[in-house]
């Protein structure tokens, strides 16, 4: 190895873009931060933002319960349009969109001149701690978010510092009816700065608070802010919330000054830090890849890595590091949004959503095998609030017990709203089980039994009781209504039968319930055992939908009918050949639509599975060599930067761990799909749903060592390049296994 890798990254000039600025933040508040010395901005951003559309009648459930017998008859008769009628005529809803709440400004009087330009300059993030540093000649200005306070921390040093401070609510998109009212009061500790902001036509608002702690120099009013001159130092302690008032400000300002003079140890910025630093890093250190990279080109700035045609190993690594930093920053109070954590602008893309029908199961592939349970418990932070909502889901739309999850939610509500004749959304009922599979995973990961998650299983497994009552001529079941998101067949409407995910979540959410309930398992079982065979199509294929007839639609960005192969177990190479050829078909003639960055890393998450290592480095290489990425290291949706979205930067850590390390509760898989781009490296600390941490290093003459510590003991069996043999792991027993990676 040639050295660490870097665990950060950095450029030469401030962020001219907001989608440039670099990111911070704890699962609730986030920071995008500019790093200008003469005119910084740090945008600030909160989970629970959503601007209110004051139409909560139109967030219920379609009732289309009743007509739910007449539909299956007609798809069952062979109308392939049938489905397009079935709706209350309801107009296509989003959800309510994600927005910023406003940005911190520090400002440099003109008068006092601009900072010496021929002064080095640096913005860097180091994702160990998640400070952003910023420094220009003396000037020097840290941030981040503390995941122990929960405040966005900042403190500027200068020998003689002069800043125009003021929260500023005009963001782009931001509405012209926003309704804001400024507060600015001087304290002992300097000023206190607040904002409210209530929303057009309604009365319901945010607030944000600000204190300034001020050494040296002077403070004074200058509305809507303060001044502070000739100061030696400036520490920012901010925080916003939704749906408050006065007296929350009030509750804020007193919180606020307790970290500064309250409860001990006194919360000086190194305090603060320190004490976000045993959440933060005790997380980011758990998992570490290290690809062997040339030095010389760790330590270029993140821009410039990107703009080398390829990537190399030190972008990959690079990468790896952001990823899993924007995944845990992100993921708190909820799971990250289409967004992650942060924007710039009210007018955010798809609302700024959480679409589960894809994007957030990729985005949060790697909680499990990289160590991030922070992200999974988030995750499941956003489940078990909305279970109620699914219950009301599953009754009004097709008037059976359990649950049924939207395709998407701002959040707050759970009811399937989001849908049209061409995004029948409302006709999906494979999302609670694919939702739930990242909590099985984490279950099984740490050797624990989540009773909520139980629970839950249970009411997915009577949901299906319920639904699953129609037969095909042969006595199958058949799933009907079915949905593929977001495809269609080549000669049907969207709404059809016997979709492959439909299939495959069902079995798989039947099947795990009757494991983690005794009691209904044979009922569960038998019933999961009616359901009819993938199929095979003519292309020798597997067919994205399963009722004879139906044709494929290849050139598309959803791979939902590969749900099988991953994230489920339930094709692989090992003990469904036969099937795993034909999803290794399916793939093949897949293609890339509109070039969405979640289709190439969901192609290489199921090509890596299907231990296609080439598949998995064309996928990687058309979004490297796509432009995806920001020089924030965050991604966007399409290539050459087209709309900020986290899809690519979360889930890219995802397909370079299952390139590597594959696991179920019975079996290990080494080096399955190890593209010849990367030689040698070593990942380590990867968990496996065996109860064992991995450390794994491979070298250019093929050889390859796996280091096992388990936390239990079993007999799993090992697949390695060279073949598959039994192996007995003792529970706080180290094991070496030595391989040939290729």
């Amino acid at each position: 190895m040639s050295g660490p890798p870097v665990h950060g990254t950095w450029e030469p000039e401030p962020a001219a873009r907001w989608e440039d600025a670099f990111l911070s933040g704890n699962g609730h508040h986030g920071a995008l931060v500019f790093g200008d010395p003469n005119a910084d901005r740090v945008i600030v951003t909160h989970h629970t933002l959503v601007r209110p559309d004051g139409d909560d009648a139109h967030r219920r459930p379609p009732a289309l319960a009743a007509g739910l017998p007449a539909l299956q008859d007609r798809l069952l008769a062979g109308d392939a349009t049938a489905a397009e009628d079935f709706t209350d005529g309801r107009p296509l809803r989003r959800v309510r969109p994600f927005h910023p709440a406003f940005q911190l400004r520090l400002d440099r009087p003109q008068d006092t001149g601009a900072l010496d330009t021929h002064a080095p300059y640096r913005r860097a993030v180091d994702f160990t701690t998640g400070v952003t540093t910023v420094t220009h000649g003396a000037w020097t200005s840290r941030v981040f978010v503390s995941r122990a306070d929960d405040v966005i921390v900042q403190r500027v040093t200068a020998p003689r510092l002069t800043l125009d401070l003021s929260l500023d609510p005009r963001l782009p998109g931001a509405p012209a009816q926003l309704g804001i009212g400024h507060g600015t009061v001087l304290t002992p500790e300097g000023a206190l700065l607040t904002l409210r902001a209530r929303y057009p036509g309604s009365d319901l608002a945010y607030t944000g608070v600000t204190l300034v702690a001020v050494t040296g120099g002077t403070t004074r009013l200058v509305p809507p802010g303060v001044l502070v001159e000739d100061a030696t130092e400036v520490l920012l302690l901010t925080r916003v919330h939704r749906h408050t008032g006065e007296l929350d400000t009030v509750a804020e300002t007193r919180a606020l000054r307790a970290l500064l003079d309250g409860a001990p140890p006194a919360a000086s910025y190194d305090d603060l830090l320190a004490r976000h630093l045993t959440h933060h890093r005790t997380a980011y250190d758990r998992v570490t890849l290290d690809l062997a990279a040339d030095p010389a080109e760790r330590a270029l700035p993140g821009s410039v890595l990107l703009a080398r045609p390829g990537g190399g190993p030190a972008l990959l690594e690079r990468l790896f590091a952001a990823g899993r930093y924007h995944l845990l920053s992100a993921s708190g109070l909820l799971p990250p949004r289409l967004t992650g954590l942060w924007t710039g602008d009210w007018n955010t893309a798809w609302s700024g959503a959480f679409t589960t029908n894809a994007n957030l199961n990729l985005q949060t592939a790697s909680a499990a095998a990289a160590a991030l349970p922070e992200v999974t418990e988030a995750h499941a932070a956003l489940v078990h609030r909305q279970l109620p909502d699914w219950r009301d889901n599953a009754r009004e739309i097709f008037g059976t017990r359990g649950v049924v999850a939207p395709s998407h939610t701002d959040g707050e509500c759970g009811h399937t709203y989001h849908f049209s004749r061409e995004y029948p959304l409302h006709l999906w009922t494979a999302g609670a089980d694919w939702l739930l599979k990242p909590l099985v995973d984490h279950d099984e990961t740490h050797g624990t039994e989540d009773p909520r998650t139980t629970a839950a299983l249970a009411e997915v497994a009577l949901f299906y009781e319920d639904f699953l009552h129609r037969t095909d001529e042969h006595g199958h079941l058949a799933v009907v209504p079915s949905y593929s998101p977001e495809n269609r067949p080549a000669n049907a409407s969207w709404g059809t039968l016997n979709a492959a995910m439909d299939l495959s979540a069902a079995r798989h959410a039947l099947l795990t319930a009757a494991d983690r309930h005794p009691g209904h398992a044979d009922r569960w079982r038998a019933l999961a055992g009616r359901l009819p065979a993938h199929r095979v199509n003519a292309d020798g294929a597997l067919a994205e939908w399963a009722w004879p007839g139906l044709a494929d639609t290849y050139d598309h960005r959803h791979l939902s009918h590969l749900y099988g192969v991953w994230p489920l177990e339930e094709i692989n190479p090992y003990d469904t050949p036969d099937l795993a050829e034909a999803a290794h078909r399916a793939l093949e003639l897949r293609g890339a639509e509109n070039d969405s960055a979640h289709g190439h890393l969901h192609h290489a998450l199921v090509a890596a599975r299907l231990r296609d290592g080439d598949r998995v480095a064309h996928a990687l290489g058309r979004v490297l060599d796509g432009d995806y990425f920001h020089a924030s290291l965050m991604s966007a949706h399409y290539p050459h930067r087209d709309v900020y979205n986290a899809d690519a930067a979360h889930a890219l850590p995802a397909v370079l761990v299952e390139m590597l390390v594959q696991s179920t509760p019975g079996r290990l898989v080494l080096l399955p799909a190890l593209p010849a781009s990367c030689p040698q490296g070593e990942l380590r600390g990867t968990r496996t749903r065996f109860g064992a941490t991995v450390d794994l290093t491979w070298t250019p003459d093929g050889g390859a060592t796996a280091v096992l510590r388990p936390d239990r003991s079993r007999r799993i069996e090992l697949r390695t390049p060279s073949g598959a043999e039994p192996l007995d792991l003792v529970a706080g027993e180290d094991r070496v296994i030595s391989v040939k990676a290729r």
